[in-house]
């Protein structure tokens, strides 16, 4: 067998790429599937790195003059929300890579729904926080 056809045989050797849980089972999936399931893990993590920048930002400048205490709880939760966003993209990247490669329905984005309520939630709450700024003239 020639080197260029021995480097595109399928292999027999075991697995060696962590985390085992996830390359372990089944077979390996189509290219542009797992990779588009890889850049949509790295864009959550995006996601809850700018999270956890805008409550760094707002805790800072918190620091420097008369803001409201609910800024800094602003940036608490913001900076929390985050790290939680990375985590939960790690797990959603090895359920779904492991259902690509078991050839298994993919999971349905169980992140999105909580996220889309958060931006929510906090929008209506500034928002109601604004006018009662703008109505007491504090």
């Amino acid at each position: 067998m020639s080197s260029d056809a021995a480097r595109h045989a399928p292999s027999t050797a075991p697995d060696d790429r962590k985390p085992q849980s996830v390359y372990g089972v089944g077979s390996e999936p189509d290219v542009q599937a797992s990779l588009a399931n890889e850049r949509t893990a790295l864009s959550w993590i995006r996601t809850g790195l700018a999270l956890v920048a805008g409550g760094v930002a707002l805790a800072t400048l918190a620091s420097f003059g008369e803001l409201p205490t609910v800024i800094v709880a602003i940036a608490g939760l913001a900076s929390l929300g985050g790290g939680l966003l990375a985590v939960w993209a790690l797990i959603s990247w090895r359920r779904t890579e492991r259902a690509l490669r078991l050839q298994e329905p993919l999971p349905p984005p169980a992140a999105l729904p909580w996220l889309v309520g958060a931006v929510v939630a906090v929008a209506i709450f500034l928002a109601a926080f604004s006018a009662y700024q703008a109505l007491t003239g504090v």
